[in-house]
């Protein structure tokens, strides 16, 4: 079979064939965007009061007042809240790939979180946006790489910046000598321009 079509001998095209399996093309289907966004509270400690499920119906319900039927249409189909961190107020939340601006539009005009009949005045501030949740594994640690050091400079007395240093190494994977100084700023400050 020719893969050539020619249109009156002198205008020369290849044809569209589609030579993609089905199980090729349902994958293409497949593909999904991940929002990681920080829940900013008006107060922090209204962060103990969120859920999976209340994001996830507080963002359906600004989806379904800011685009209608169109926007819950296009983005129910696989829009879920899949991390939650209460302490932190971060949040990955998947969607299509095709509508992942209807969903970071819309987060824009949340101004507070519904959950038990109370409102918590909140707003979303969205980080970073990726295809797969390792790249936004890895945004996040350079995320809160920066935030650290932030602290750090931040720190007014040598005593605020040990108190610091040492709540930092007990959350570190890293066992370290107790007779070796621990210098954490200056490590920080060297991984973050990696």
């Amino acid at each position: 079979l020719n893969m050539y079509v020619g249109w009156n001998c002198r205008c020369w095209f290849k044809p569209n064939i589609d030579t993609r399996s089905w199980s090729q093309t349902a994958t293409l289907e497949k593909r999904k965007r991940y929002l990681l966004c920080e829940i900013v509270f008006e107060k922090p400690q209204y962060r103990q009061h969120i859920d999976v499920g209340s994001v996830n119906r507080n963002v359906r319900n600004a989806i379904s007042q800011m685009h209608g039927d169109f926007g819950i249409g296009c983005c129910s189909l696989r829009l879920e809240v899949t991390y939650l961190n209460a302490y932190t107020g971060i949040v990955l939340i998947r969607c299509q790939k095709d509508f992942y601006r209807i969903l970071s539009t819309t987060l824009l005009f949340i101004t507070f979180l519904e959950t038990k009949n109370q409102k918590f005045p909140c707003f979303f501030n969205t980080l970073h946006v990726a295809g797969t949740i390792r790249s936004c594994q890895k945004f996040l640690i350079q995320y809160n790489r920066r935030q650290l050091v932030l602290l750090l400079r931040d720190c007014k007395t040598k005593k605020e910046r040990e108190s610091v240093q040492t709540s930092l190494l007990q959350c570190s994977l890293k066992v370290w000598n107790e007779d070796q100084p621990y210098h954490g700023y200056e490590d920080m400050e060297g991984a973050d321009t990696d």
